[in-house]
C-alpha cells in the first residue's frame, strides 16, 4: 500500500505527465505502481505517450520529495484522496481535466448527496452579504452541503454562514495544506475541519501562485451538483468557475442585481448570455434541482436510460456480460468479454463516466439501474 502510495504521488509530479495523461496511463496499467514498472517500449506505444514522456516516467528520481509529502499527510491526519479511490468525488471525477490526486483534512463526505458551491466577489457590496447569508441559511434543512474558494468576500461569508447553521462546509485551496490563504480566515478553516473540511490538489510548500486559482477553480466546479455565483464583477474568480461548471454540464444560477451596478455586472452577464439561470435565492434553487418538497432529488431520477441510445457496439457487449444488480470485478469482465484487457478497462471508464455503470470497492462495477 505504501508502494503504491509513493508512486501515486509521484505520477503527480512527472512535468510531461497532466491529469488526462495520467488517466490514460491508469485505464492501461490499472494502478500508479504498473506504470513505473513498465517497459520503455510499452509506454512507448500507448497513444499521446511517446519516447518523450515515456522517458519522463522511466527517469523519475524525486522519490525524496514523495517521502517527505508522505510523512507530512501521515502526522497531520491529512487523507490523499486517488483517483480511483472510492472516496474520490465522483461528481468531479467525471470531469475530462479533474485532479489524479487529492488531500483532504476534514469529516464531511466528498460524495453528499447534495453539493451547492457558492461563488462571487471578493469585495461584495451589502446585498451581496445579505444575500448570500440568507441563501445559506435557507439551504440548512435541505441537507446540503457548501463548497467555495476561501476567498475574501462572497467564499468566506458562505463558508461561515454553513458552520453557523451546522452545515458541513469544503474549503477548495489554491495552495498546500501547510497554510491557509488569507491568513485571516485561518480560524474559519479550523472550525471548517470539525465541521467540513479542507480540500487541495496541490503538495505541502506550494504556495498560492496565481496560476493555482484556476486550477482550484475547476474543483469548485466539480465537485458540486451545482454553482451559485452571489454577485460578480465583469471578470473574475467566480466568472470562471461558472464558465468551467458549464463545460462541465452542470447547473448553473445567478443572483441579479441592479443595472449599472459593478457589483452586479457578471451575474446579470451571466444570465443574460443564458449561461446561468436566474434565481432570487434558495427557494428557486431547490426547485430547480428537484431537492424541494414536490420533487425527488436529482440523484434518484434515472438520466442514464437515454445514454444507451448513444452506445457503441464494445460498450453495449460490455453491459451485457452484466445480469440485473450482480457486481463483476474488472478481470471478470475481461475473461468474459475476450477483448484486450486494456480495452476493457478503456471501456468501463467510459461507462463509468456516463453514468452507466458504477465504480464499487476492490475494482468491481455494478449497472446503474
Amino acid at each position: 500500500m505504501q508502494e503504491e502510495l509513493r508512486h501515486q504521488i509521484a505520477l503527480t509530479q512527472i512535468p510531461q505527465i497532466g491529469d488526462i495523461v495520467a488517466k490514460k496511463l491508469l485505464g492501461h496499467f490499472h494502478s500508479a505502481s504498473a506504470v513505473f514498472k513498465a517497459a520503455k517500449h510499452e509506454l512507448e506505444n500507448i497513444p499521446d505517450i511517446g519516447t518523450v514522456r515515456a522517458a519522463a516516467i522511466l527517469e523519475f528520481c524525486d522519490y525524496e520529495q514523495v517521502d517527505r509529502e508522505i510523512a507530512y499527510i501521515t502526522q497531520n491526519n491529512i487523507q490523499p484522496v486517488f483517483y480511483t479511490s472510492v472516496q474520490y468525488p465522483q461528481r468531479l471525477r467525471h470531469c475530462a481535466d479533474s485532479p489524479v490526486m487529492l488531500y483532504y483534512k476534514g469529516n464531511a463526505d466528498l460524495n453528499a448527496g447534495r453539493i451547492v458551491s457558492i461563488v462571487g466577489t471578493r469585495a461584495p457590496g451589502d446585498y451581496g452579504r445579505t444575500v448570500c447569508a440568507k441563501l445559506v441559511e435557507d439551504l440548512a434543512a435541505h441537507k446540503v452541503t457548501v463548497v467555495s474558494g476561501m476567498a475574501y468576500g462572497i467564499d468566506i461569508i458562505a463558508h461561515r454562514q454553513a458552520l453557523l447553521h451546522g452545515m458541513p462546509t469544503i474549503g477548495v485551496l489554491a495552495h498546500g495544506l501547510d497554510r491557509i490563504y488569507p491568513p485571516q480566515h485561518k480560524g474559519t478553516a479550523m472550525e471548517m475541519v470539525e465541521n467540513g473540511g479542507l480540500l487541495t490538489e496541490f503538495l505541502s510548500d506550494t504556495m498560492p501562485d496565481k496560476q493555482h486559482f484556476p486550477m482550484r477553480n475547476r474543483i469548485v466546479a466539480g465537485i458540486a451538483d451545482a454553482t451559485v455565483v452571489v454577485e460578480s464583477g465583469l471578470k473574475g474568480g467566480s466568472l470562471i468557475t461558472a464558465d468551467i461548471a458549464n463545460s462541465y454540464n452542470k447547473d448553473v444560477f445567478a443572483i441579479p442585481g441592479r443595472v449599472g451596478d459593478p457589483h452586479a455586472a457578471g451575474c446579470n452577464e451571466l444570465i443574460r448570455t443564458n449561461r446561468a439561470m436566474l434565481i432570487t435565492g434558495a427557494a428557486d434553487l431547490l426547485q430547480a434541482m428537484g431537492w424541494d418538497h414536490h420533487h425527488a432529488p436529482k440523484s434518484q431520477l434515472n438520466p442514464q436510460r437515454e445514454l444507451f441510445l448513444t452506445l457503441d457496439e464494445a460498450e453495449q457487449h460490455i453491459l451485457t456480460l452484466f445480469t440485473g444488480n450482480d457486481e463483476k470485478h474488472i478481470d471478470q469482465l475481461r475473461r468474459e468479454s475476450h477483448l484486450p484487457g486494456s480495452q476493457v478497462t478503456s471501456l468501463v471508464l467510459k461507462l463509468e463516466m456516463q453514468h452507466v455503470l458504477r465504480g464499487l470497492p476492490g475494482q468491481k462495477y455494478q449497472v446503474i439501474n
